[in-house]
């Protein structure tokens, strides 16, 4: 079996960060999205990855992602030359794929669930699709599906007014080679697109056995700032079991709680309370790091506190006395502040600004 992690888009929900950078490259805990993908993929046994990657943030997935050797995978990189849609890239990724099954991810996507017992489930049975599904409070903003008693599917709706249910699909599924057939009879969608939604439901309309699984677990789709600030929260809370100090940490910082420091990095006359992750030679001085936050390598803060936020690399803060909460900071961005104002403050920063309260 085969994968094939959908990683093009331009991301216009996450500018104006996604202006400058890939946003399944934005880091949660301090580690990529689509990395975490990989990493699923991988412990479900699946070595032979294909990446669909844009004109605009190909070469950086490749260059920071690379061949897959850090994985234990091969990775081919497979370009699309537009935004064509979900089935598009299924569609010219057919020379990879070749006949072989494989699981389409999409590369913001996470998922608590382990990959391995739909992908056993999916060997065993004549299947042409597996589908994921999750209860969401608001259908009406994905595709639905309905579902027959013993699990089939019946019908799947995009964005319905009237949700036949309220199960969303989610961004992984999992084909056989029949759904190449199934691509090639539909036709773009009213926005221009070839939908997989189309592409699945022409699956059934040839009578191809489609089933669909419910996650038990999370889902989280990272394509907004306050969903990847979630998505942070809970990968801190789940993966970060234990205090890791690597770094220096000078009389008179208190941590507490679960907090990695990475090596090279120094922390003078702070406070830290867990969850956090701070990566490697950062520098900060006099700062106040609340739960839920990451600050990933080479980082200057100074005189700040921050909470429930994530930092890019390069970044530098100094000289805010007030909180800042729920933000999301860019790369090598500069926010200063030179008249402190009695509220908190939230930011979503993108990459190279320079921010001066007054």
């Amino acid at each position: 079996m085969k994968a094939l992690i959908l990683s093009g888009g331009k991301g216009t929900r996450l500018r104006p960060l996604t202006y400058t950078g890939a946003k399944q490259l934005v880091p949660v805990a301090n580690k990529p999205i689509l990395w975490y993908g990989i990493e699923s993929l991988v412990a479900a046994g699946i070595t032979e990855i294909g990446i669909v990657v844009s004109p605009e943030t190909g070469p950086e997935i490749e260059l920071k992602t690379g061949p897959g050797d850090r994985f234990g995978a091969s990775i081919t990189y497979i370009h699309q030359q537009s935004p064509d849609g979900l089935a598009h890239a299924v569609k010219i990724a057919q020379p990879f794929l070749g006949d072989s099954p494989f699981v389409m991810y999409l590369g913001d996507n996470l998922i608590q669930d382990q990959l391995l017992e739909f992908v056993l489930d999916f060997q065993k049975k004549p299947l042409s699709a597996i589908i994921m599904l999750k209860q969401v409070k608001n259908p009406t903003a994905f595709g639905v599906a309905q579902i027959s008693p013993t699990g089939s599917v019946i019908n799947l709706v995009e964005k319905p007014k009237n949700p036949p249910s309220n199960l969303a699909l989610v961004g992984v599924y999992l084909f056989s080679a029949a759904i190449h057939d199934a691509i090639a009879q539909i036709r773009p969608s009213a926005r221009g697109e070839l939908e997989i939604t189309d592409a699945i439901q022409q699956l059934i309309t040839n009578k191809q056995a489609v089933e669909a699984k419910e996650l038990s677990g999370w889902w989280l789709d990272t394509g907004k700032k306050d969903d990847l600030l979630e998505a942070n929260r809970i990968i801190l809370d789940e993966y970060l079991t234990e205090p890791q100090i690597l770094g220096d940490v000078k009389e008179g910082s208190k941590i507490s709680g679960r907090v990695v420091v990475g090596k090279g990095s120094q922390l003078i006359n702070c406070t830290v309370r867990g969850p956090v992750i701070i990566g490697e030679n950062c520098v900060l001085e006099n700062c106040f790091v609340g739960s839920y936050t990451s600050i990933a390598n080479d980082v200057t803060m100074s005189d700040i506190e921050i909470d429930h936020s994530v930092v890019l690399k390069g970044a530098n803060i100094s000289g805010i006395q007030r909180r800042i909460v729920d933000s999301l900071v860019g790369e090598r961005a500069k926010l200063t502040v030179t008249n402190h104002r009695p509220k908190a403050l939230r930011f979503m920063i993108g990459d190279d600004s320079t921010i001066e309260l007054t």
